[in-house]
Protein backbone atom coordinates (compact mmCIF):
# COMPACT_ATOMS: atom_id res chain seq x y z
CA UNK A 1 0.00 0.00 0.00
CA UNK A 2 1.37 3.42 -0.70
CA UNK A 3 1.63 6.33 1.94
CA UNK A 4 -0.05 9.21 1.83
CA UNK A 5 0.54 12.73 2.75
CA UNK A 6 -0.87 15.99 2.93
CA UNK A 7 0.13 18.94 0.39
CA UNK A 8 1.97 21.49 1.81
CA UNK A 9 2.52 25.00 0.42
CA UNK A 10 5.44 26.86 -0.92
CA UNK A 11 9.01 25.02 0.65
CA UNK A 12 11.79 27.01 -0.74
CA UNK A 13 15.71 26.84 0.03
CA UNK A 14 18.97 28.16 -1.47
CA UNK A 15 18.36 30.71 -3.78
CA UNK A 16 21.51 31.76 -6.34
CA UNK A 17 23.19 35.25 -4.87
CA UNK A 18 22.22 36.25 -8.51
CA UNK A 19 19.27 35.80 -8.57
CA UNK A 20 18.71 38.31 -5.82
CA UNK A 21 19.79 41.34 -7.87
CA UNK A 22 18.16 40.58 -11.28
CA UNK A 23 14.42 41.19 -11.13
CA UNK A 24 14.23 38.53 -14.08
CA UNK A 25 15.13 36.06 -12.23
CA UNK A 26 13.18 37.10 -9.08
CA UNK A 27 9.86 36.76 -11.00
CA UNK A 28 11.39 33.51 -12.12
CA UNK A 29 11.43 32.33 -8.32
CA UNK A 30 8.04 33.50 -7.94
CA UNK A 31 6.63 31.68 -11.04
CA UNK A 32 8.35 28.59 -9.11
CA UNK A 33 7.00 29.08 -5.53
CA UNK A 34 3.69 30.11 -7.60
CA UNK A 35 4.18 26.61 -8.99
CA UNK A 36 4.95 25.11 -5.69
CA UNK A 37 2.36 26.96 -3.44
CA UNK A 38 -0.38 25.37 -5.33
CA UNK A 39 1.04 21.47 -5.52
CA UNK A 40 2.04 22.14 -8.97
CA UNK A 41 5.49 21.80 -8.87
CA UNK A 42 8.34 20.02 -6.56
CA UNK A 43 12.13 20.10 -8.03
CA UNK A 44 14.76 22.33 -8.91
CA UNK A 45 15.83 24.65 -11.69
CA UNK A 46 19.95 26.02 -12.37
CA UNK A 47 20.79 28.44 -15.07
CA UNK A 48 24.40 28.80 -15.95
CA UNK A 49 26.00 31.87 -17.99
CA UNK A 50 29.14 30.27 -19.38
CA UNK A 51 31.06 28.81 -16.46
CA UNK A 52 28.83 31.14 -13.75
CA UNK A 53 25.58 29.83 -11.82
CA UNK A 54 23.16 32.98 -12.13
CA UNK A 55 19.92 30.81 -11.00
CA UNK A 56 19.62 27.98 -8.84
CA UNK A 57 16.93 26.82 -6.21
CA UNK A 58 15.16 24.01 -4.64
CA UNK A 59 11.45 23.81 -4.50
CA UNK A 60 9.49 21.57 -2.32
CA UNK A 61 10.53 18.16 -0.40
CA UNK A 62 13.24 15.66 -1.35
CA UNK A 63 11.10 13.25 0.77
CA UNK A 64 7.63 14.59 2.13
CA UNK A 65 6.55 11.73 4.44
CA UNK A 66 9.68 12.86 6.32
CA UNK A 67 9.44 16.01 6.19
CA UNK A 68 13.04 16.84 4.49
CA UNK A 69 12.82 19.87 2.32
CA UNK A 70 14.58 19.58 -0.94
CA UNK A 71 18.02 21.67 -1.58
CA UNK A 72 20.44 22.54 -4.12
CA UNK A 73 22.29 19.46 -3.77
CA UNK A 74 19.25 17.48 -3.80
CA UNK A 75 20.17 14.94 -6.35
CA UNK A 76 16.46 13.69 -8.56
CA UNK A 77 16.75 11.17 -11.02
CA UNK A 78 17.24 12.63 -14.85
CA UNK A 79 15.63 9.36 -16.99
CA UNK A 80 16.76 10.14 -20.83
CA UNK A 81 19.14 12.87 -20.39
CA UNK A 82 20.86 9.79 -19.25
CA UNK A 83 21.39 9.08 -22.84
CA UNK A 84 23.35 12.20 -23.62
CA UNK A 85 25.99 10.40 -21.11
CA UNK A 86 25.90 7.30 -22.76
CA UNK A 87 26.36 8.65 -26.48
CA UNK A 88 29.34 10.52 -24.91
CA UNK A 89 31.25 7.45 -24.02
CA UNK A 90 30.44 5.97 -27.36
CA UNK A 91 32.02 8.44 -29.10
CA UNK A 92 35.04 8.48 -26.50
CA UNK A 93 35.38 4.64 -27.45
CA UNK A 94 34.93 5.74 -31.28
CA UNK A 95 38.20 8.52 -30.56
CA UNK A 96 39.83 5.32 -29.32
CA UNK A 97 39.49 3.30 -32.90
CA UNK A 98 37.59 0.40 -30.68
CA UNK A 99 34.45 1.23 -32.92
CA UNK A 100 32.70 3.37 -35.46
CA UNK A 101 29.16 4.42 -36.42
CA UNK A 102 29.09 2.01 -39.03
CA UNK A 103 30.22 -1.40 -36.63
CA UNK A 104 26.88 -3.37 -37.20
CA UNK A 105 25.31 -4.68 -33.77
CA UNK A 106 26.03 -8.26 -34.99
CA UNK A 107 29.20 -7.50 -33.94
CA UNK A 108 27.84 -7.95 -30.15
CA UNK A 109 24.25 -9.00 -29.93
CA UNK A 110 23.78 -11.14 -33.52
CA UNK A 111 20.41 -12.34 -31.97
CA UNK A 112 18.70 -9.12 -31.88
CA UNK A 113 16.66 -9.24 -35.27
CA UNK A 114 17.88 -7.77 -38.56
CA UNK A 115 21.42 -7.02 -36.15
CA UNK A 116 23.18 -7.43 -39.35
CA UNK A 117 21.74 -4.50 -40.82
CA UNK A 118 21.73 -1.89 -38.10
CA UNK A 119 24.68 0.04 -36.74
CA UNK A 120 26.12 2.20 -33.73
CA UNK A 121 25.01 5.43 -35.46
CA UNK A 122 21.35 4.24 -36.32
CA UNK A 123 21.15 2.57 -32.50
CA UNK A 124 22.58 6.30 -31.44
CA UNK A 125 19.81 8.16 -34.10
CA UNK A 126 16.96 6.29 -33.04
CA UNK A 127 16.59 4.79 -36.84
CA UNK A 128 17.72 0.75 -35.94
CA UNK A 129 13.94 -0.01 -35.98
CA UNK A 130 14.22 -1.88 -32.58
CA UNK A 131 10.85 -1.94 -30.40
CA UNK A 132 11.09 0.18 -27.50
CA UNK A 133 10.84 -2.20 -24.88
CA UNK A 134 9.04 0.10 -22.58
CA UNK A 135 6.11 0.06 -24.64
CA UNK A 136 5.78 -3.86 -24.42
CA UNK A 137 2.52 -4.53 -22.36
CA UNK A 138 4.60 -6.45 -19.58
CA UNK A 139 6.96 -3.54 -19.21
CA UNK A 140 4.99 -3.00 -15.78
CA UNK A 141 5.95 -6.00 -14.21
CA UNK A 142 9.66 -5.18 -14.37
CA UNK A 143 10.23 -1.93 -12.84
CA UNK A 144 10.61 -2.87 -9.44
CA UNK A 145 12.45 -6.09 -9.42
CA UNK A 146 16.28 -6.43 -10.52
CA UNK A 147 16.86 -7.72 -13.86
CA UNK A 148 19.92 -9.39 -15.28
CA UNK A 149 21.55 -8.52 -18.24
CA UNK A 150 20.70 -11.89 -20.05
CA UNK A 151 17.10 -11.24 -19.12
CA UNK A 152 16.64 -7.64 -20.41
CA UNK A 153 18.64 -9.04 -23.78
CA UNK A 154 16.27 -12.14 -24.00
CA UNK A 155 13.44 -9.75 -24.27
CA UNK A 156 14.87 -7.71 -27.11
CA UNK A 157 15.75 -10.50 -28.84
CA UNK A 158 12.31 -11.81 -29.21
CA UNK A 159 10.59 -8.34 -30.17
CA UNK A 160 9.87 -8.29 -33.81
CA UNK A 161 11.30 -5.13 -35.46
CA UNK A 162 9.10 -2.07 -35.54
CA UNK A 163 10.81 -0.93 -39.33
CA UNK A 164 13.88 -1.49 -41.29
CA UNK A 165 16.77 -0.26 -39.96
CA UNK A 166 17.95 3.40 -41.60
CA UNK A 167 14.33 3.83 -43.44
CA UNK A 168 12.92 6.18 -40.43
CA UNK A 169 13.62 7.62 -36.97
CA UNK A 170 11.37 6.62 -34.18
CA UNK A 171 12.38 6.85 -30.22
CA UNK A 172 13.45 3.25 -28.85
CA UNK A 173 15.34 2.85 -25.13
CA UNK A 174 16.28 -0.06 -26.75
CA UNK A 175 18.93 1.35 -28.21
CA UNK A 176 20.19 2.91 -25.15
CA UNK A 177 19.71 0.13 -23.26
CA UNK A 178 21.70 -2.04 -26.29
CA UNK A 179 24.77 1.12 -26.29
CA UNK A 180 25.33 0.36 -22.29
CA UNK A 181 26.00 -2.88 -22.76
CA UNK A 182 28.48 -2.68 -25.86
CA UNK A 183 30.08 -0.05 -23.52
CA UNK A 184 30.36 -2.45 -20.74
CA UNK A 185 31.69 -5.53 -23.26
CA UNK A 186 34.45 -2.79 -24.97
CA UNK A 187 35.43 -1.56 -21.86
CA UNK A 188 35.26 -4.85 -19.02
CA UNK A 189 33.81 -2.42 -16.62
CA UNK A 190 30.27 -1.44 -15.95
CA UNK A 191 28.32 1.03 -17.18
CA UNK A 192 28.46 3.06 -13.94
CA UNK A 193 31.73 2.75 -13.84
CA UNK A 194 32.38 4.34 -17.29
CA UNK A 195 29.64 7.81 -16.40
CA UNK A 196 32.20 8.21 -12.81
CA UNK A 197 35.59 8.12 -15.16
CA UNK A 198 34.39 9.29 -18.33
CA UNK A 199 32.08 11.52 -17.81
CA UNK A 200 31.91 12.81 -14.23
CA UNK A 201 35.57 13.34 -13.25
CA UNK A 202 36.44 15.18 -17.11
CA UNK A 203 33.46 17.47 -16.10
CA UNK A 204 33.77 17.98 -12.49
CA UNK A 205 30.78 16.52 -11.29
CA UNK A 206 30.22 15.41 -8.11
CA UNK A 207 26.48 14.94 -7.94
CA UNK A 208 25.52 12.76 -10.96
CA UNK A 209 26.09 9.02 -11.19
CA UNK A 210 24.19 5.54 -11.56
CA UNK A 211 21.28 5.32 -9.13
CA UNK A 212 20.51 2.54 -6.48
CA UNK A 213 17.28 2.64 -4.52
CA UNK A 214 16.53 6.28 -3.22
CA UNK A 215 18.82 6.76 0.23
CA UNK A 216 17.66 9.80 1.74
CA UNK A 217 20.51 10.53 3.89
CA UNK A 218 22.77 10.81 0.47
CA UNK A 219 20.30 13.89 -0.14
CA UNK A 220 18.29 12.11 -3.22
CA UNK A 221 14.82 12.88 -3.59
CA UNK A 222 11.72 10.32 -3.94
CA UNK A 223 8.86 11.15 -6.75
CA UNK A 224 5.33 11.93 -6.10
CA UNK A 225 1.93 12.41 -7.91
CA UNK A 226 -0.28 14.54 -6.52
CA UNK A 227 -3.80 13.23 -6.10
CA UNK A 228 -5.85 16.05 -5.95
CA UNK A 229 -5.34 16.70 -1.96
CA UNK A 230 -2.16 14.93 -1.03
CA UNK A 231 1.23 13.93 -2.58
CA UNK A 232 1.78 10.34 -3.43
CA UNK A 233 4.89 8.51 -3.25
CA UNK A 234 6.01 6.70 -6.31
CA UNK A 235 7.51 3.09 -6.67
CA UNK A 236 11.14 2.92 -7.53
CA UNK A 237 12.09 1.71 -11.00
CA UNK A 238 15.18 -0.83 -10.62
CA UNK A 239 17.73 0.55 -11.95
CA UNK A 240 18.44 -2.91 -14.24
CA UNK A 241 15.62 -1.80 -15.99
CA UNK A 242 16.24 1.37 -17.15
CA UNK A 243 20.41 0.89 -17.73
CA UNK A 244 22.29 3.22 -19.90
CA UNK A 245 18.64 4.34 -21.23
CA UNK A 246 17.83 6.04 -17.97
CA UNK A 247 19.28 5.27 -14.82
CA UNK A 248 21.45 8.22 -13.72
CA UNK A 249 20.66 10.68 -10.86
CA UNK A 250 22.23 14.33 -10.77
CA UNK A 251 21.36 17.52 -10.03
CA UNK A 252 20.11 20.76 -12.21
CA UNK A 253 24.02 22.22 -11.26
CA UNK A 254 26.09 19.44 -12.66
CA UNK A 255 23.93 18.71 -15.43
CA UNK A 256 24.27 22.37 -16.99
CA UNK A 257 27.95 21.82 -15.72
CA UNK A 258 27.71 18.80 -18.18
CA UNK A 259 26.40 20.32 -20.96
CA UNK A 260 29.06 22.97 -20.83
CA UNK A 261 31.68 20.71 -20.72
CA UNK A 262 30.18 18.94 -23.76
CA UNK A 263 30.20 21.57 -26.02
CA UNK A 264 33.69 22.69 -24.67
CA UNK A 265 35.29 20.08 -25.86
CA UNK A 266 36.15 18.33 -22.46
CA UNK A 267 34.83 15.02 -23.27
CA UNK A 268 34.55 14.84 -26.51
CA UNK A 269 36.44 16.43 -29.69
CA UNK A 270 34.92 18.63 -31.36
CA UNK A 271 34.49 16.07 -34.41
CA UNK A 272 32.45 14.25 -32.54
CA UNK A 273 30.51 16.71 -31.32
CA UNK A 274 29.94 18.18 -34.62
CA UNK A 275 28.61 14.61 -35.46
CA UNK A 276 26.51 13.88 -32.51
CA UNK A 277 24.31 17.38 -32.62
CA UNK A 278 24.13 16.47 -36.39
CA UNK A 279 20.30 16.13 -36.74
CA UNK A 280 18.30 14.05 -39.30
CA UNK A 281 14.52 13.08 -38.96
CA UNK A 282 14.42 15.42 -35.44
CA UNK A 283 17.12 13.38 -33.41
CA UNK A 284 20.93 13.61 -33.25
CA UNK A 285 23.19 11.10 -31.99
CA UNK A 286 21.60 11.42 -28.28
CA UNK A 287 20.83 14.74 -28.32
CA UNK A 288 17.67 16.75 -29.23
CA UNK A 289 16.74 19.93 -30.29
CA UNK A 290 14.40 22.51 -28.32
CA UNK A 291 13.00 25.46 -30.43
CA UNK A 292 12.01 28.36 -28.42
CA UNK A 293 11.15 31.13 -30.53
CA UNK A 294 14.28 32.42 -33.20
CA UNK A 295 16.72 30.21 -30.16
CA UNK A 296 17.07 26.60 -30.64
CA UNK A 297 18.58 25.09 -27.63
CA UNK A 298 20.51 21.73 -27.81
CA UNK A 299 19.72 18.71 -25.09
CA UNK A 300 17.74 16.30 -23.69
CA UNK A 301 14.47 15.81 -21.72
CA UNK A 302 13.80 12.89 -19.30
CA UNK A 303 11.28 10.86 -17.17
CA UNK A 304 11.34 7.77 -14.93
CA UNK A 305 8.78 7.60 -12.17
CA UNK A 306 7.44 10.63 -11.64
CA UNK A 307 10.91 12.27 -12.28
CA UNK A 308 10.68 14.53 -15.08
CA UNK A 309 13.85 16.74 -16.20
CA UNK A 310 15.09 19.10 -18.88
CA UNK A 311 18.59 19.68 -19.76
CA UNK A 312 18.99 22.69 -22.31
CA UNK A 313 21.87 24.87 -23.97
CA UNK A 314 21.66 27.69 -26.65
CA UNK A 315 25.47 27.71 -27.63
CA UNK A 316 25.76 31.31 -29.25
CA UNK A 317 25.00 32.60 -26.09
CA UNK A 318 26.76 29.81 -23.86
CA UNK A 319 23.44 29.33 -21.61
CA UNK A 320 22.25 26.36 -19.97
CA UNK A 321 19.17 25.50 -18.26
CA UNK A 322 18.11 22.68 -16.40
CA UNK A 323 15.10 21.94 -14.74
CA UNK A 324 13.98 18.47 -12.13
CA UNK A 325 10.85 17.76 -10.90
CA UNK A 326 9.90 14.91 -8.42
CA UNK A 327 6.20 16.28 -7.85
CA UNK A 328 4.13 15.47 -11.23
CA UNK A 329 1.25 17.79 -11.19
CA UNK A 330 1.97 19.97 -14.17
CA UNK A 331 3.68 19.71 -17.36
CA UNK A 332 7.50 20.20 -17.39
CA UNK A 333 7.16 21.99 -20.90
CA UNK A 334 5.18 24.37 -19.62
CA UNK A 335 7.22 25.29 -16.38
CA UNK A 336 10.14 25.52 -18.73
CA UNK A 337 8.22 27.89 -21.26
CA UNK A 338 7.61 30.38 -18.26
CA UNK A 339 11.21 29.78 -17.25
CA UNK A 340 12.74 30.41 -20.60
CA UNK A 341 10.27 33.32 -21.54
CA UNK A 342 11.06 35.29 -18.19
CA UNK A 343 14.51 35.22 -18.44
CA UNK A 344 14.66 35.87 -21.93
CA UNK A 345 12.05 39.20 -21.47
CA UNK A 346 9.24 37.91 -23.24
CA UNK A 347 5.67 38.27 -21.97
CA UNK A 348 4.67 36.16 -19.75
CA UNK A 349 1.03 35.46 -17.53
CA UNK A 350 1.52 33.33 -15.07
CA UNK A 351 -1.09 30.46 -15.57
CA UNK A 352 -4.42 30.57 -14.08
CA UNK A 353 -3.80 27.15 -12.17
CA UNK A 354 -7.66 26.96 -11.38
CA UNK A 355 -8.93 24.79 -14.07
CA UNK A 356 -13.07 23.74 -14.19
CA UNK A 357 -14.48 19.97 -14.11
CA UNK A 358 -15.85 19.31 -18.06
CA UNK A 359 -17.30 16.03 -18.93
CA UNK A 360 -15.11 14.31 -21.20
CA UNK A 361 -18.22 13.65 -23.47
CA UNK A 362 -17.78 17.31 -24.13
CA UNK A 363 -14.67 17.90 -24.25
CA UNK A 364 -14.74 14.86 -26.90
CA UNK A 365 -17.07 17.01 -29.08
CA UNK A 366 -14.42 19.67 -29.43
CA UNK A 367 -12.06 17.51 -31.63
CA UNK A 368 -11.91 18.30 -35.15
CA UNK A 369 -9.64 20.24 -37.48
CA UNK A 370 -10.40 23.80 -37.39
CA UNK A 371 -9.09 26.86 -39.81
CA UNK A 372 -9.85 30.35 -39.84
CA UNK A 373 -9.86 33.22 -43.04
CA UNK A 374 -7.37 35.50 -40.42
CA UNK A 375 -4.47 32.84 -40.83
CA UNK A 376 -2.72 30.15 -42.88
CA UNK A 377 -2.83 27.66 -40.40
CA UNK A 378 -5.05 25.05 -39.51
CA UNK A 379 -5.58 24.16 -35.90
CA UNK A 380 -6.42 20.26 -34.59
CA UNK A 381 -8.20 19.66 -31.87
CA UNK A 382 -7.47 16.34 -29.70
CA UNK A 383 -8.88 14.54 -26.53
CA UNK A 384 -6.13 12.76 -25.01
CA UNK A 385 -4.94 11.42 -21.65
CA UNK A 386 -8.40 13.37 -20.36
CA UNK A 387 -7.68 16.70 -21.50
CA UNK A 388 -7.85 18.52 -24.42
CA UNK A 389 -4.75 19.74 -26.57
CA UNK A 390 -4.56 21.48 -29.72
CA UNK A 391 -1.80 21.88 -32.55
CA UNK A 392 -1.15 24.32 -35.21
CA UNK A 393 0.20 23.60 -37.86
CA UNK A 394 4.06 22.82 -38.37
CA UNK A 395 4.00 23.62 -34.79
CA UNK A 396 3.58 21.58 -31.79
CA UNK A 397 0.95 20.58 -29.09
CA UNK A 398 0.04 22.04 -26.17
CA UNK A 399 -2.59 21.78 -23.42
CA UNK A 400 -5.95 23.33 -22.97
CA UNK A 401 -6.83 24.20 -19.44
CA UNK A 402 -10.40 24.58 -18.82
CA UNK A 403 -11.91 27.23 -17.54
CA UNK A 404 -16.00 26.74 -18.13
CA UNK A 405 -17.39 23.92 -20.19
CA UNK A 406 -16.34 26.50 -23.22
CA UNK A 407 -13.93 28.36 -21.92
CA UNK A 408 -10.35 27.47 -22.64
CA UNK A 409 -6.47 28.79 -22.13
CA UNK A 410 -2.65 28.38 -22.60
CA UNK A 411 -1.30 31.26 -19.97
CA UNK A 412 2.19 30.56 -21.34
CA UNK A 413 1.51 31.93 -24.91
CA UNK A 414 -1.35 34.02 -23.48
CA UNK A 415 -4.25 32.03 -25.41
CA UNK A 416 -7.81 31.91 -24.88
CA UNK A 417 -10.24 30.11 -26.70
CA UNK A 418 -13.99 29.57 -26.92
CA UNK A 419 -15.82 26.80 -28.36
CA UNK A 420 -19.00 27.52 -29.50
CA UNK A 421 -21.39 24.79 -32.14
CA UNK A 422 -18.67 23.95 -35.23
CA UNK A 423 -16.26 26.41 -34.14
CA UNK A 424 -14.41 28.36 -31.76
CA UNK A 425 -13.27 32.08 -30.92
CA UNK A 426 -8.60 32.57 -30.40
CA UNK A 427 -7.25 35.44 -28.67
CA UNK A 428 -4.09 36.64 -28.48
CA UNK A 429 -2.12 39.28 -28.22
CA UNK A 430 -4.76 41.56 -28.78
CA UNK A 431 -5.97 39.71 -31.95
CA UNK A 432 -9.47 38.06 -32.46
CA UNK A 433 -10.30 34.68 -34.49
CA UNK A 434 -12.49 32.78 -35.52
CA UNK A 435 -12.36 28.73 -36.43
CA UNK A 436 -15.15 27.38 -37.93
CA UNK A 437 -14.63 23.11 -38.07
CA UNK A 438 -14.01 21.51 -41.38
CA UNK A 439 -14.34 17.76 -40.36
Amino acid sequence: MKKLFIGIVAITTGLGVSAQGDARLRKMDSLMNYFTANNKFMGSLAIREKDRIVFEKAYGYADAESNTKANVNTKYKIGSITKMFTSAIIFQLIEEKKLTLDTKLSKFYPQVKNADNITIGQLLQHKSGIHNYTNDADFGNLLTTPQTKEAMLAKLYAMEPDFEPGSRADYSNSNYLLLGYIIEDITKKPYKDNVATRVAKKAGLKDTYYYTAVNPKRDEAYSYKFDGTRWVKQDEWDESVAGAAGALQSTPADLTKFIKALFDGKIISKASLEEMTKLDAGYGKGILQFPFGERKLLGHNGGIEAFSSVLGYYPKEDVSFSLIQNGDNYDTNDVFIGVLSIYYKLPYIFPNLKTATVDPALLKSYEGTYASPSIPLKVDIKYTDGKLMAQATGQGSFPLNPLSDTEFSFDPAAIKMTFRQNGFTLKQGGMVMEFTREK
